[in-house]
């Protein structure tokens, strides 16, 4: 604490005397001048909040020695400003807050200590279905049936947000969560208790890393860390290493900022950059908008990073200015990071920091291009597509294959919709969507969707009427400059209507294909294609008929709506053919970069973000209806099929439960690479043949009621059963994609549940192996807590996604590493062994390397992955949330 108060300093600015924290006095200027700024970020925050006891001095200086201390897996705590939620992760995290206050009052506690203390943004974005397209009323009456099927949740949403203080509950109908921050909620600095410092976050979304490309530090964890941040937890976590990005260049003029984000993405997973930061830097970062940086931080959990940094410069502020922010609060911006030498000058490449690894983009070398079927960071040019999609037919089944024979390669199916004889093929387009914050939060993208669209219609072009096509902004701005520019009218000849305010087709509300579609694409097992200006294209997120489905900018997506396949070559073959007969081809209606820039300037004003974010809290005529009781404990309803007390704490003393073994565990499923939190706990459509469907009907719900998994992730036992429920899970123990696994005792085949079921009535302790990568995708907390419910004690990878590998640890399961270049081939593991892992549960050490034993006699060495000591402490407590349900018990009954 005496660093804290020998660097806290006073500023004023606009007569007003505000202190700060100097942290380019902490230390030597050839040391500071030396740290990334994303470390300089980090830095503040441990000092401002150094108490020694949660945040120490040893904390300081550790950041201030990261050049050193980076390459040693050092840990520090870090405290965020503020969390954002969505409703999806944030719904959980309510019910899970609700359930502590329960448990709090049972152990004679004080239930209202369970309060957030930082501020908290809940943004209602994922309810939203794509159930009507095609028509300009189409919004409403997505937004009604939105109301149908969640007034539950959203009334459970307006009591938490009386029932809890510092929490800002967003309407639905407002916007998404990552672009409604950027716009709206980040403060790039904030003023608070007559203090300044940099503004911070972590969310319960993976692509909370958005807001990096305005220059505020955050990133994605899982929403059991959220929640502990929520009641003023610091964060644990490894002094990261920083991968300096230098971009250089400017985007050639038929490129985009779409293009640039998928090229990144491949060229860092390539790297390899899973738990570090990147920065980036160049003078090529000048030449790009905030818009533009901003989809490059957008898709940071896809290339694998924590964060993808962009440190404030003068194009933030002009962003802050043309998104309506107060000009005292851009002037105090400014003052304050030139003060602290976190305000950057991209042009002045002799004060560049020190970096533990330096690569480096020429943006003149960006070409147009798409990234699928199955991955976002598998990139394709788009002069390539047509081929790349013909080898994916044939190739093996994998991320780039669909193992068909040649026989198969030119089935085609004959079908009538709306009085029009169609045919459908291997690679058919049937749906193209504009949607995600990582593509419409920017106006150069989605005005030259517009434009394009524009030029096509007069072309006389259209999209077939069996394409199903959607438009879903990321906020009303969208909308606004859409329809001032008059460029909305075309876009909706082409029958992209606004459908709602909401992440819907990204997330996997696409909501149902017309029924002569779907019987097509089953009638001769096709390979039918999804386009969509999304940020995640996992297997059975998009929709389970299209088995292929491709990341593209808003531009590509009107693209191959018009051409109706991904087996075009737009350079040789014409997207259509006009009302004169006469061939059509892309380039004559592609719009440039700088001529869709002409329009932006021009339509894209401050006035329109005023006007859209002053009704931000207002909500519509059906939120402003719903009536909550007044209560610090939730009224549980044992009605509900949407909300229910989750089972977490309800057996929990204020005593440490004893240390127990993982003995003779059998594996539940036995896994290859890449398994996606989406494998792990689906949020999409809930299968008529899946026990959560089995549940639901015995509540007495139709099918079409059913919703959503992740609208039911207030249900524990809708979850419990949604666990491994992907159609697209690929389990070794059962050879084929199935949400399925065998129970190994008996041998019977089985649903993942009722397998996890009946090794849980004979007492049998379960494990999951794994390959590469286990976990990566959404920040998904119901991906731990859904096995853990389950019965599983631990997961044995071959590498974790860092967030789902911490929602593990704060659900209090076991993860294990193999070692570096082992696997389970390395070992001959078949799946049907029986495993003992050798844990010295009084003498535990973070990264230590345990024996783990089967009934095979086999015997294999794996890392245990507790990455700190504080890790250690929230598995010793069962989890996180029980450490804080305890320290919080003992706090309130201590004092009262």
């Amino acid at each position: 604490m005496d660093i804290k108060n020998s660097v806290t300093k006073e500023l004023i600015i606009g007569g007003k005397k505000l202190k700060y924290v100097d942290i380019s006095q902490i230390a030597d200027a050839e040391i500071f001048n030396k740290l990334p700024f994303s470390i300089r970020v980090l830095l503040e925050s441990i000092v401002r909040n150094c108490d020694g006891f949660q945040i120490t001095e040893s904390d300081i200086k550790k950041v201030v020695n990261w050049s050193t201390t980076s390459k040693e897996s050092v840990e520090v705590r870090f405290k965020p400003a503020r969390v954002v939620l969505q409703d999806f992760t944030g719904v959980p995290a309510v019910v899970d807050f609700a359930a502590m206050r329960d448990a709090v009052a049972r152990l004679g506690g004080q239930p209202s200590k369970i309060n957030p203390i930082c501020p908290v943004d809940l943004v209602i974005d994922h309810s939203i279905q794509v159930d009507f397209t095609g028509s300009q009323n189409a919004v409403e009456k997505n937004q009604a049936r939105e109301f149908e099927r969640n007034r539950e949740r959203f009334q459970f949403l307006k009591w938490g947000a009386k029932a809890f203080e510092n929490m800002l509950i967003v309407p639905p109908g407002s916007g998404i969560v990552h672009q409604v921050n950027l716009e709206y909620l980040a403060r790039v600095v904030f003023d608070h208790n007559g203090y300044l410092f940099p503004d911070s976050v972590v969310g319960t979304d993976s692509h909370t890393t958005m807001i990096n490309g305005l220059g505020v530090l955050g990133w994605g964890v899982g929403g059991i860390e959220a929640e502990a941040v929520m009641l003023g937890q610091a964060i644990s976590m490894v002094l990261p290493q920083v991968v300096g990005y230098k971009i250089v260049g400017e985007i050639n003029p038929l490129a985009t900022s779409t293009d640039v984000v998928l090229t990144i993405t491949k060229h860092l997973r390539q790297i390899g950059v899973v738990g570090k930061f990147v920065e980036f830097f160049g003078p090529g970062v000048a030449k790009l908008s905030i818009a533009d940086r901003a989809t490059i931080s957008n898709m940071c959990p896809e290339y694998g990073a924590t964060v993808g940094f962009f440190p404030v410069d003068v194009k933030s502020l002009e962003y802050l200015r043309k998104t309506a922010r107060e000009e005292d609060t851009i002037t105090k911006v400014e003052a304050y990071l030139r003060q602290v030498q976190l305000f950057k000058d991209y042009t002045d490449e002799n004060s560049e920091p020190e970096f533990s690894q330096v690569v480096e983009l020429d943006l003149t070398t960006i070409v147009p291009s798409m990234s699928g079927p199955k991955r976002p960071h598998d990139r394709v040019a788009v002069s390539n597509m047509k081929q790349d999609f013909i080898d994916c037919l044939t190739s093996k089944v994998g991320f780039k294959g669909f193992g068909l024979p040649d026989d198969r390669l030119n089935t085609s199916v004959k079908f009538a919709y709306e009085g029009k004889n169609y045919e459908l093929k291997h690679g058919s387009v049937v749906i193209a969507a504009i949607t995600s914050c990582t593509n419409t939060s920017n106006p150069t993208v989605m005005l030259g969707s517009g434009i394009l669209a524009k030029n096509a219609v007069k072309a006389g072009l259209s999209v077939s009427s069996y394409i199903k096509t959607s438009l879903s902004p990321g906020s009303g701005v969208v909308t606004y400059y859409l329809r001032d520019s008059g460029v909305l009218p075309y876009l909706e000849q082409l029958g992209f209507d606004v459908v709602g305010y909401g992440c819907m087709t990204c997330i996997g509300n696409s909501g149902p294909l017309p029924e002569e579609i779907t019987q097509s694409i089953d009638e001769g097992d096709l390979v039918a294609c999804g386009v969509l200006s999304g940020n995640r294209n996992f297997e059975g997120r998009i929709h389970s008929a299209t088995r292929a489905n491709y990341l593209a900018s808003p531009m590509l997506v009107v693209a191959y709506a018009l051409a109706g396949t991904v087996l075009i070559d737009f350079e040789t073959d014409p997207i259509g053919f006009g009302n004169d007969g006469k061939a059509v081809f892309l380039r004559d209606i592609w719009p440039s970069r700088s001529d869709i820039q002409e329009v932006e300037k021009k339509f894209v004003l401050p006035r329109m973000f005023k006007e859209v974010y002053s009704h931000i809290k207002d909500g519509n005529a059906e939120w402003n209806s719903l009536h909550t009781p007044h209560s610090v404990l939730f009224p549980w309803s044992s009605e509900s099929t949407y909300i229910q007390s989750p089972p977490f704490f309800q057996t929990m003393t204020m005593d440490l439960p004893p240390p127990t073994e993982v003995k003779d565990a059998y594996p539940l499923l036995f896994l290859g690479d890449s398994v996606t939190t989406d494998h792990i706990s689906p949020a999409g459509a809930i299968s008529r043949s899946s026990p959560a469907s089995r549940y639901l009907k015995s509540r007495g719900l139709k099918p079409r009621d059913y919703n959503s998994y992740g609208s039911r992730r207030g249900n524990d036992s809708v979850m419990a059963r949604g666990t491994f429920a992907n159609i697209r899970l690929k389990n070794k123990l059962v050879g084929r994609e199935a949400p399925k696994t065998k129970h190994i005792p008996s041998g019977e085949e089985l649903d993942v549940f009722d397998a996890a079921a009946r090794y849980k009535e004979d007492g049998q302790q379960l494990v999951i192996v794994a390959g590469k990568d286990y976990g990566s995708g959404s920040s998904r907390d119901w991906a731990a807590k859904g096995p853990w419910l389950l019965g599983v004690k631990a997961v044995l990878a071959e590498s974790f996604e860092r967030i789902h590998r911490s929602n593990l640890v704060g659900m209090g399961l076991v993860p294990l590493q193999f070692l570096n270049g082992e696997n389970a081939d390395t070992y001959g593991l078949t799946g049907h062994e029986k495993f003992t892992i050798h844990m010295p549960l009084d003498n535990l050490k973070p990264g230590m390397v345990v024996d783990i034993t089967t009934d095979k006699n086999q015997t294999l060495k794996a890392i245990l992955r507790f990455d700190t000591d504080v890790e250690l402490t929230y598995y010793r407590h069962g989890g996180i949330l029980n450490y804080m349900i305890r320290t919080l018990s003992s706090q309130s009954s201590s004092s009262s």
